[in-house]
């Protein structure tokens, strides 16, 4: 059952928490909350048609991570929202962050996914065990095997900051980016 849920998505900053002056909106599924441990992991990427390993750890030491989990590669919903991630990158770089998708469907055609509908831009990675999906609450309950919609922000101390969970794909780029925003706003680079 799909409710909204209110969380104060708290700040840390020289070790003590610090309450934004906006309350972010969540629909949820089932997500991994707001202030809990991100999980880490290692699995095989591909950006540009390129295959490399991919640390989370290693990317949050270079800042916050973006993690989008999407059902399938080249279904009408992940492509337009790999779409808006793409058109989105240079923003998330600029405030210091990176993106990943991670997916369970179609995982032989991201190679060419990663290229056509990621435009190159961010990596994305395959999760054919769902082990990471799994990790993070991420699992889609209407199509079992295959990964749920949610949109994660990691901040660099590998906690949540914002987890959105919805199947239509429209806002999963501004949500996130306006946790980024506000993050960003209390932690100068």
């Amino acid at each position: 059952m799909k409710k909204t849920l209110l969380a104060l998505a708290p700040l840390l900053a020289t070790g003590s928490l610090l309450a934004t002056s906006a309350l972010v909106a969540t629909p949820a599924l089932a997500a991994l909350p707001v202030g809990a441990t991100a999980p880490d992991f290692s699995t095989e990427a591909t950006m540009a048609g390129k295959a490399y390993p991919y640390n989370l750890d290693a990317e949050l030491k270079k800042g916050p991570v973006v993690l989008y989990f999407f059902p399938a590669a080249f279904t009408p919903g992940c492509t337009v929202e790999a779409h808006e991630f793409a058109e989105a990158t240079d923003q998330y770089k600029a405030l210091g962050a990176t993106v990943i998708g991670v997916t369970n469907g179609n995982v032989d055609r991201l190679k060419e996914f990663s290229v056509s509908e990621c435009r190159s831009k961010f990596p994305v990675a395959a999760d054919p065990d769902l082990k990471i999906s799994k990790s993070y609450d991420s699992t889609l309950a209407v199509k079992p095997g295959w990964s749920n919609r949610t949109s994660y922000v990691i901040t660099p101390d590998h906690k949540v900051l914002i987890a959105y969970s919805a199947l239509p794909p429209d806002k999963h780029v501004s949500t996130t980016m306006d946790a980024l925003k506000a993050w960003r706003a209390a932690h100068p680079q």
